[in-house]
């Protein structure tokens, strides 16, 4: 039988997240696996897997929000704008910081804002990868970018930070796109220091929280005790950012011919819209970009039990 779903992955740090699809295609003993977003390897957190059908919604995950837990530190950059990097720029004197400099601070950064990719990311320019410029010691023009923060709570309770390096954590909630480590330099910049994200946890992904990840080594003793679909999420999971509406038997041949419809009431006010027979999802449709009364295919996910109904 297919094995079809998203399972919430809990990535350790010293991997890749393409090392955990490489290492999931052998345990599950199928290629047809992908991650939702790239974590760097210095990040744990919450990680997102779509299995077979389901890799066919992975895009959707990866748009959905995202809650981070980050530790910043007050004092130095770096050429990464995270621990792992060489340090481009120090201030060594003695800093004093109270909390209600730093909240302004944080809440300057929070809505809309501006930001530049970091140099050391996968961020595409003229087709080749900004970390491949970086590497080679090439400097490149990078894209300015509009991310949404929608809050940064911070978690230390103290009320004042004195000496020559700060540090505090902070809990993000954003949208898709946002660098942390970006975010933790612009702090620093606020407070007129030089900063750098000194760690970082993603917490949330979507609807996928910390608790109900599992790790490499627990998907494979769940794999090898033929327990894996415990923790696999189902597809319609994947795709609860968007509204449903469950079809009419006499559909069925239309909608997995990929036919454009009549548009659903729905989409006035949605982008998109899932299609369920008995409750399974059988297309994604959107509104059709020329046809203002009708409906066009955005995917297809021909769940087998469709074929028996």
């Amino acid at each position: 039988m297919a094995m079809n779903g998203v399972l919430p992955l809990w990535k350790e740090k010293g991997m890749t997240s393409h090392d955990c699809v490489f290492k999931l295609r052998k345990i599950l003993k199928t290629k047809k696996v992908g991650h939702t977003g790239t974590l760097d390897p210095d990040v744990d957190g919450v990680l997102p897997i779509c299995i077979g059908t389901a890799t066919k919604v992975a895009e959707y995950i990866t748009d959905q929000g995202k809650t981070y837990e980050a530790e910043v530190t007050i004092g130095y950059s770096t050429e990464t704008e995270d621990a792992s990097g060489a340090i481009v720029d120090a201030d060594e004197s003695e800093k004093h910081l109270n909390r209600n400099d730093l909240l302004k601070a944080l809440e300057s950064l929070t809505g809309e804002i501006k930001q530049i990719p970091p140099m050391y990311s996968a961020v595409k320019v003229n087709g080749k990868k900004l970390y491949e410029y970086a590497r080679q010691g090439i400097q490149v023009e990078r894209p300015e970018r509009i991310v949404r923060i929608d809050s940064i709570e911070l978690l230390d309770e103290q009320t004042e930070w004195s000496g020559k390096e700060l540090k505090f954590s902070i809990r993000i909630q954003c949208g898709k796109g946002t660098y942390i480590r970006t975010l933790a330099v612009q702090i620093g910049e606020a407070l007129g220091y030089p900063a750098h994200m000194s760690k970082l946890t993603r917490t949330e992904s979507g609807k996928f929280a910390a608790k109900d990840c599992v790790t490499l080594a627990e998907v494979a003793e769940l794999a090898q005790n033929g327990d894996i679909s415990s923790v696999l999420k189902p597809l319609s999971y994947g795709l609860s950012n968007f509204p449903f509406a469950e079809i009419d038997q006499k559909d069925i041949f239309a909608i997995k011919n990929g036919q454009v419809l009549d548009k659903h009431p729905l989409l006035e006010a949605e982008n998109f819209l899932v299609l369920t027979v008995n409750g399974q999802p059988l297309a994604l449709y959107k509104k059709h970009p020329e046809r203002a009364d009708k409906m066009k295919p955005e995917k297809m996910f021909g769940i087998p039990s469709i074929d028996e109904v």
